[in-house]
């Protein structure tokens, strides 16, 4: 078997640890060709010494100087007997569509993630996403470069991976009226407010915010666990991945994080995915396809689990969803203002700059001033996105 060759984007956060995991436990199979990484480089560094990559890239200038000023280059070449290439931001684009590379993690959070994502598309590649941002900035943008260029766009997201294997093998997302499906059901945890009173979470404070009850995740994406704008991401993730209408997406709270999605068929057929919590079974199933390679993760004993729940997800308590609802009816510029409102204001959160409750407040603000906006193409969308954010600084401010 060649080994395929893997470019991993966000190699240092949860993603791309996981899915060196993953790698490492197949070495025959695959191998580690770039690495790139925001800040950490120290973790980078260690991750270069293990994986042993042809190329490096240090998004960050700060960071990127920082590794040259340390001599993390010179204890590297000592270390490996060669020398990576070692890049920066500018160089991440060329290397997402080198011949050298099969395979694209793309894990970079948020809407830095599109532009090294849609290269990767336009080049043919396989992608694996991680990075939910770049559909809902530019879901018709990225499926338009699959269409053209052949590439796949396989979902790690545990939820969207669950749809994907509850969906037929031959389904294909221009013909998703054909499949007869009924509805696709994402599952959400709920996260760590989910019996909170609307008083309680007044008083939410950046730490309650970011420790999740199940996952272990980054930062911004615990905290749009705990709001669930990240279920809210997710469902226009899905319009964009499988082609489904909006009245065919809802969402269902699963407590246990078991259960990762459904689909319901129109026979009365409802397919799950069940596994434990653990980001490896989704990393290896789109990495191994058509393959069912080892992950690492733990098995699932339902016996001692004894039992799941389900409930209907409170909209009230969950005003973030509501608007993620409200986005479907037009995706293709109002998921824009609707993520990057949400990207600055869980920024300004996370700083103590606003409150956990001026997340939604100030979220719903950018959506009524942005409503009549339009997208012709992609430089309409980061200049949407530009606009959003510069827009929510400057509303912020006055909280």
């Amino acid at each position: 078997m060649n080994l395929q060759k893997l470019l991993i984007l966000g190699a240092t956060g949860t993603i791309g640890v996981n899915t060196l995991d993953v790698i490492a436990r197949h070495p025959n199979r695959f191998q580690v060709y770039g690495l790139a990484a925001g800040k950490n480089i120290e973790l980078l560094y260690s991750q270069a010494c293990a994986h042993r990559p042809k190329a490096l890239i240090i998004c960050d200038t700060t960071a990127l100087e920082q590794w040259h000023a340390l001599g993390f280059s010179a204890k590297l070449r000592e270390k490996l007997g060669y020398m990576p290439d070692i890049g920066g931001q500018a160089d991440l684009e060329e290397l997402c569509q080198s011949a050298q590379v099969d395979i694209v993690v793309a894990a970079i959070v948020g809407s830095a993630g599109l532009k090294p994502t849609l290269s990767a598309l336009q080049a043919g590649k396989r992608v694996l996403l991680a990075n939910k941002e770049s559909l809902v900035l530019a879901g018709q943008f990225m499926i338009q470069a699959c269409l053209r260029s052949g590439a796949t766009i396989l979902p790690v997201d545990s939820e969207h991976n669950a749809i994907y294997q509850c969906l037929p093998a031959n389904y294909d997302l221009s013909r998703a009226n054909e499949f007869g499906i009924e509805r696709l059901v994402l599952t959400a945890s709920g996260g760590p407010f989910r019996n909170k009173s609307l008083a309680e979470l007044s008083q939410v404070s950046p730490a309650q915010a970011i420790a999740h009850p199940n996952w272990v995740m980054g930062r911004k994406i615990s905290v749009d666990s705990a709001t669930m704008a990240n279920k809210g991401l997710e469902l226009i993730e899905a319009l964009w991945l499988f082609g489904l209408p909006a009245k065919q997406l809802s969402v269902l709270v699963h407590p246990q994080s078991i259960v990762h999605s459904l689909v319901e068929y129109k026979d009365g057929s409802m397919l799950a995915q069940l596994g434990c919590p653990d980001m490896r079974t989704p990393i290896a199933h789109v990495l191994g396809l058509p393959d069912r390679i080892e992950s690492g993760s733990p098995r699932l004993n339902l016996a001692a689990l004894g039992k799941l729940d389900f409930e209907e997800p409170d909209l009230s308590r969950f005003p973030m969803l509501k608007l993620a609802f409200d986005v479907l009816e037009k995706p293709d510029t109002m998921a824009p203002v609707f993520n990057a409102a949400n990207e600055m204001a869980v920024d300004l959160f996370l700083n103590e700059k606003i409150a956990y409750m001026d997340i939604v407040k100030l979220t719903q603000m950018c959506m009524s001033r942005f409503a009549l906006s339009s997208i012709a193409n992609l430089d309409d969308a980061f200049a949407l996105d530009s606009e959003v954010r510069a827009f929510a600084t400057e509303s912020a401010e006055k909280f």
